[in-house]
């Protein structure tokens, strides 16, 4: 199957971003979408392999972007400094999230009434965070994500499918974080699931992440358990 890929150019607030759009060349016609949120340091390639894998799925991947256009961190220094804005004001955060959802349902590939979205760490507080707003899509899912609610969306009902895959031993999320989540997702009405893996860390989808002392290891064990479950997920999503 031959996934083809062209870059989106998009725009909020005055700032120009640019996703990736992946895609089943040899299908034509609408198809569900899923939006790829990037972890701290912006829109990698690693996200850009996961719109491929999306894409060999039947779906079309779209690694979006918050931080701006060819804006990439480099060091956790760096990293840090991109994200904190964002984390620091989750309203502006939604909005660029839901920007770029309404951008990506207007893409000729797309069905617009399935979409989706996952997220990697710093992205997974981006998918849950969509789903937060009420926002009308079929699912969010994230991979060791943060959970710390955004503080303004209390009382919406989600009306997205809910999925979190965490490493119990995660240090940037604590178990009582784990309840807090399952307690604001059920006080939401939300349809969810909360995966948590023992002996396993921050970072556990990323093959490169290898620094137990700072709290990100790659588990290949979790990994697969949680992109299978994803693909199931998504699979429920879409019927």
């Amino acid at each position: 199957m031959a996934v083809t890929t062209r870059a989106v150019e998009y725009a909020h607030g005055g700032t120009t971003f640019e996703g990736l759009l992946a895609v089943n060349g040899a299908k034509s016609g609408k198809r569900p979408a899923v939006l790829i949120s990037h972890a701290w340091a912006g829109r990698s390639p690693g996200e850009e392999d996961y719109a491929h894998e999306i894409a060999a799925l039947g779906y079309a991947g779209f690694a979006l972007d918050l931080y701006g256009k060819g804006v990439l961190g480099k060091t956790n220094e760096e990293c840090q400094a991109l994200m904190t804005p964002l984390v620091s004001n989750r309203p502006l955060l939604q909005e660029r999230l839901l920007n770029v959802i309404e951008v990506v349902k207007g893409l000729p590939e797309v069905d617009a009434s399935r979409i989706a979205i996952i997220g990697f760490c710093f992205g997974g507080l981006c998918a849950l965070d969509v789903a937060r707003t009420g926002a009308d899509i079929r699912g969010a899912a994230s991979f060791h994500g943060l959970f710390s609610a955004s503080g303004n969306t209390k009382g919406k009902k989600i009306k997205a499918k809910v999925i979190a895959f965490h490493g119990y031993d995660d240090p940037m999320v604590k178990p009582s974080e784990i309840v807090a989540l399952a307690d604001e997702l059920t006080e939401a009405g939300a349809d969810w699931q909360i995966h948590a893996y023992g002996g396993v860390m921050h970072a556990f989808m990323n093959p490169l992440a290898n620094d137990p002392a700072f709290g990100t290891v790659y588990n290949k064990r979790a990994a697969n358990r949680a992109w299978k479950a994803m693909t199931d997920f998504l699979a429920e999503c879409f019927a």
